[in-house]
């Protein structure tokens, strides 16, 4: 007879944990055993990576949830293996092969066509991705083996290199904007070169101000105590690391924090990061428009001073 299981006492837990995902496990798999290693209350992450990629997935606790979409804005990079001549359906390892053909590339083919993809590009959205049309995953049309038509996006890639490993590999070093998919990325570089191909291996190494040397893995983690998991996390303000910061008194941040507007000599700014002074915790995000701070995300008292109780466990 199986002995009953053991219900996880949930908590208020609140931060960032930059997590090295591994291969095999979808962005929800991995948050959900995240989750349920913190013994969180509420989880999310800020962009998915595919089973068959692995690297940079920040997850977002509690009030960190509240920020999550923020960082999905963030540029990225990424470490890519990509197979020359073999074209596959998903356009990665995972699917079928739909063509093969020679490969001849030389150096001179590779610095030309790493011209080519450098700086602004557009691009058609993979049929076995998340984007929804009429309300349905595209992956959910291809699996029925529909193939819908794709408005082309414009997107950013800000530095690539490519560098010939075998005859028939290549290594993608690239770093791009947001709504970048790197398959279609490594499927346009084959047909550019005359071969085709498709991602044998990704990796993502960053993604916005976070590095792969923060992360910690899944198995680190699960070796942990309670008390050194919570300390792998971040606060939430490393969310908007990039906002202009500003500082409130007790009496402003009251206010600020029940939506009201504070005027005060600051220039303008799309992007602020709003502080308390007593006690010193973040208070959400806003905007300052003619010496007007303008309340956005803002958290709750509640969630402040659970804020500060998880940041002071030892």
């Amino acid at each position: 007879m199986n002995a009953p299981r053991t219900r996880v006492q949930r908590r208020p837990v609140h931060g960032v944990l930059l997590l090295d995902k591994p291969l095999g496990l979808s962005s929800n798999q991995a948050l959900q055993k995240a989750k349920w290693l913190l013994r969180a209350e509420k989880a999310g992450h800020t962009g998915t990576l595919d089973p068959l990629a692995s690297g940079v997935l920040p997850l977002c606790f509690g009030a960190a949830t509240k920020f999550s979409q923020l960082h999905l804005e963030a540029d990225k990079t990424y470490e890519a293996t990509a197979r020359l001549g073999i074209r596959t359906s998903t356009g990665d390892a995972e699917g079928e092969v739909i063509e093969e053909r020679p490969v001849a590339v030389t150096p001179e083919d590779l610095a030309r066509v790493q011209t080519q993809f450098t700086g602004p590009i557009r691009q058609v959205p993979p049929m076995h991705s998340a984007l929804k049309k009429d309300g349905k995953a595209l992956y959910e049309y291809a699996r029925e083996g529909i193939e819908v038509e794709r408005a082309p996006r414009d997107v950013v890639i800000h530095a690539l290199e490519l560098v010939q490993l075998s005859a028939h590999e290549i290594r993608i070093r690239v770093s791009v904007s947001k709504g970048t998919y790197i398959r279609t990325l490594g499927e346009d570089i084959g047909a550019a070169l005359g071969c085709g191909a498709h991602l044998s291996a990704l990796r993502r190494t960053a993604t916005g101000s976070f590095d792969v040397s923060q992360c910690v893995t899944l198995e680190a983690l699960e070796a942990m105590s309670e008390a050194q998991r919570i300390a792998q996390l971040l606060p939430t303000e490393a969310l908007v690391a990039g906002h202009t910061n500003v500082t409130l008194c007790a009496e402003d941040a009251a206010r600020f924090l029940s939506g009201l507007r504070r005027r005060g000599a600051w220039p303008d700014a799309a992007e602020v990061a709003v502080f308390g002074q007593a006690p010193a915790a973040f208070l959400g995000t806003a905007h300052v428009k003619a010496g007007e701070l303008i309340p956005g995300r803002l958290l709750n008292p509640i969630e402040i001073q659970q804020t500060l109780l998880t940041e002071a466990t030892p």
